[in-house]
């Protein structure tokens, strides 16, 4: 189905952008299909395409200014077995788009068949994308692997969260999912810079409980080029100067990546997860002029 253009709570209403309607891409798209397009329109950033077939949903809150904002929802809430939702992102030159979610990612049992989601998205020079969703959740006996792709072009920008939570904890499901693979590519100009993976399955090694024990939240952070260049030298800064403390409710670490920063935190729970990574990350607004964390509780 086509991308749904809504306005933010409290806006004035205005008409759906012209662009998306001049530059639909066509219909046809594989179950679980998306593609998002922006680019610098009359000096500011579009949506100037947008598409989506279920179960996956895309929405706009701002399709047009300081940058173009999309939001990737479920229409079965969440995640099934054999569900394989992709999306293509393509930022134009001098645009920024900001991705989030609308709420964390759900993934439910299944009986051997894997969930699978999988981003792909090129930035071209002095594009800036922020990749900022809510965290995945994998139910007892969830299957479930991630792909991630990011090409950014010299000069493109990028600040992108991944964040894993351990279940539906208050019914005892903590790391009880039967199957979690992610894995991320990030390359500049052709050149990998980051290939990162996580690998959780019970029977390899120690029970994934045992392995996590203690940690509620696991999340990594990449900032990249000179968007967010200041920002990510002042977070390596402020990490570098906190006080070590293997009791604290939340670890972190910060090391150099290319111009920018790589962020890893692990958390006690959830919520003191989150908090830390929107308290780091609050300089989205400045970056993307949006901030998806303002609404979160």
């Amino acid at each position: 189905m086509d991308c749904t253009i809504s306005e933010p709570i409290g806006a004035t209403p205005a008409r759906r952008c012209p662009l998306i309607e001049q530059r639909r891409p066509e219909s046809g798209l594989r179950a679980g299909a998306g593609r998002i397009e922006t680019a610098q329109v009359d000096g500011a950033s579009a949506l100037v395409a947008c598409a989506a077939a279920s179960p996956l949903q895309l929405l706009s809150p701002s399709p047009r200014g300081r940058c173009a904002w999309v939001v990737q929802a479920s229409h079965g809430g969440g995640l099934v077995a054999g569900d394989d939702v992709s999306l293509d992102v393509a930022v134009g030159a001098g645009s920024t788009a900001l991705l989030s979610t609308q709420a964390g990612t759900k993934v439910y049992r299944s009986r051997g068949a894997v969930s699978s989601q999988r981003l792909t998205a090129r930035i071209a020079s002095n594009g800036v994308l922020a990749v900022l969703p809510q965290p995945v959740s994998c139910f007892a006996g969830a299957r479930f692997h991630q792909d991630q792709r990011f090409a950014l072009a010299p000069g493109a920008s990028l600040l992108w969260l991944d964040a894993l939570v351990a279940g539906r904890v208050a019914r005892g499901e903590r790391w009880a999912f039967d199957a979690y693979r992610a894995r991320v590519e990030i390359a500049i100009a052709g050149r990998t810079v980051l290939a990162d993976a996580l690998r959780l399955v019970p029977g390899e090694g120690p029970p994934v409980p045992r392995r996590l024990e203690g940690v509620d939240f696991l999340a990594t952070v990449v900032a990249l080029g000179p968007a967010v260049a200041p920002h990510a030298a002042a977070l390596r800064d402020a990490l570098a100067a906190a006080p070590a403390d293997g009791d604290a409710p939340v670890l972190a670490a910060a090391s150099p990546l290319a111009d920018g920063v790589l962020l890893r935190v692990a958390s006690r729970s959830a919520e003191a997860g989150l908090a830390f990574v929107r308290r780091r990350l609050a300089f989205v607004e400045a970056v993307a002029g949006a901030d998806p964390f303002a609404r979160i509780p």
